[in-house]
């Protein structure tokens, strides 16, 4: 982190100095992702909040892991992550 390092306290004759390091706090959940259900060709948006503003996240289908494209949306804004889904069809679910 950006004030881990180094720091000295200098008397002029004498000084001292100690380390600091910054432990980062995990990433949780503050709402979590919820089950939705959509009728064919609409849009969904499934969404979900953490704890740690901007932090990196990877949606996933199964074990694929979703790109945006013409299929998908996604968007982050502070603690809050989404993922808009167009033009749900059967082998979205």
């Amino acid at each position: 982190e950006a004030d881990a390092g180094e720091y000295m306290c200098d008397t002029g004759d004498r000084q001292t100095t100690a380390a600091l390091l910054v432990k980062a706090l995990p990433v949780l959940f503050k709402h979590w992702l919820k089950n939705e259900e959509v009728e064919e060709g609409r849009t969904v948006m499934l969404h979900c909040e953490l704890t740690k503003p901007n932090a990196p996240v990877e949606w996933r289908k199964g074990d694929t892991v979703l790109q945006p494209s013409d299929k998908y949306e996604i968007r982050q804004e502070g603690t809050r992550v989404e993922l808009f889904i167009y033009d749900a069809e059967a082998q979205d679910a």
